[in-house]
């Protein structure tokens, strides 16, 4: 049996064009059950992840419907389908197929996976979010203490800040129109290692946030590697979240962040570029005090036409999207509607 696997994550589609991605790698540890383990077994789990072979210049086959695309893996193992789809898909979530096929050693192997996709609906909003103190609680200013949380709490031990669910689930039902749940299209850039990917997915799912759309950091192969994960540049969280506004420009999104790192920096350049695009911008204040910096770069982004809330408890967001009337209800009463 090959030791060759596809890790594949959710795409994203419009009425005309399907982006979708992934890694071919070497022995990917599956299994939702592994993110619940305690102690020295979930550290393993996550050093194991740290620790995955990537399989540079593969063929990859994409399939939608009948149609067939096809690529090459780059230097490490990550490939990228940006193609036109072969016909209509109504709004919501669908599925793709890749597939690997080929000669490992000696031996004959055919791999194939299945993930889904969304296409937005006309009347949807964008959000996009940071994962690391925006919603997940991880000290990101904090390398050692960052580390510590990874290595020694499993997903039903981390948590989320108070009242960040119902915050993200009511901006799940935000519309133009009549407002329905997995109405609007979610991204979580982050950081991040793609390592992390099904840790985030396992953690967003436990705790009922919304299905999103992962943009993460390129993934790393080592241990000395996994000293350093989420630092370094932020610079490819910019150009993730200005190819996803140039891919959807008749969307209008609402961004949130924290005050930690580099997000109010990034939404305020997004914001200069694309005002028209941008409905709303959230940062959580994670320190004592209120930046001074922040508190200038939101003004900024104020003066763009783009409404700006620096918060310290989700309650308050919450509070300020009711009242800017980009949520109406909470979840349960837009259901009985």
């Amino acid at each position: 049996m090959t030791n060759i696997d596809i890790k594949l994550y959710r795409g994203y589609g419009n009425q005309n064009n399907l982006v979708v991605f992934g890694h071919v790698v070497e022995k990917y540890p599956h299994g939702e059950n592994q993110y619940t383990h305690k102690g020295f077994k979930y550290a393993r789990t996550i050093i194991k992840l740290f620790s995955v072979k990537t399989i540079a210049n593969i063929t990859v086959c994409l399939k939608v419907g009948n149609s067939k695309f096809y690529t090459q893996t780059e230097n490490d193992g990550y490939f990228r389908f940006s193609v036109t789809l072969p016909h209509s898909i109504p709004p919501g979530w669908s599925q793709y197929q890749v597939e690997v096929q080929g000669k490992f050693g000696k031996e004959d192997f055919l791999i194939a996976r299945q993930e889904e996709f969304f296409i937005p609906y006309t009347s949807s909003f964008g959000i996009i979010s940071d994962i690391d103190d925006t919603f997940l609680i991880s000290h990101s200013r904090k390398s050692f203490k960052k580390l510590f949380l990874l290595l020694s709490k499993n997903v039903q031990s981390r948590k989320p800040f108070q009242d960040v669910v119902q915050h993200y689930q009511l901006l799940s039902f935000a519309s133009h129109d009549r407002p329905q749940t997995d109405h609007n299209i979610f991204f979580y850039v982050s950081s991040s290692e793609w390592n992390l990917y099904d840790m985030i997915v396992n953690f967003a799912k436990l705790n009922g946030l919304p299905k999103a759309i992962l943009k993460l950091k390129k993934i790393k192969s080592g241990l000395d590697d996994f000293i350093s994960t989420g630092s370094g540049s932020h610079d490819h969280k910019l150009k993730k979240i200005f190819n996803i506004i140039q891919f959807y420009p008749d969307l209008q999104f609402i961004l949130l962040g924290d005050d930690s790192q580099k997000d109010p920096d990034i939404y305020q350049r997004v914001c200069t570029n694309f005002p028209q695009n941008i409905k709303a911008v959230y940062i959580r204040r994670t320190r004592k005090y209120r930046k001074k910096s922040v508190i200038q770069l939101m003004e900024n982004i104020r003066q763009n036409g783009v409404e700006t809330c620096y918060f310290d408890h989700s309650s308050k967001a919450i509070q300020h999207s009711l009242a800017l009337g980009i949520v109406f209800s909470s979840p349960a009463q837009s259901t009985d509607s």
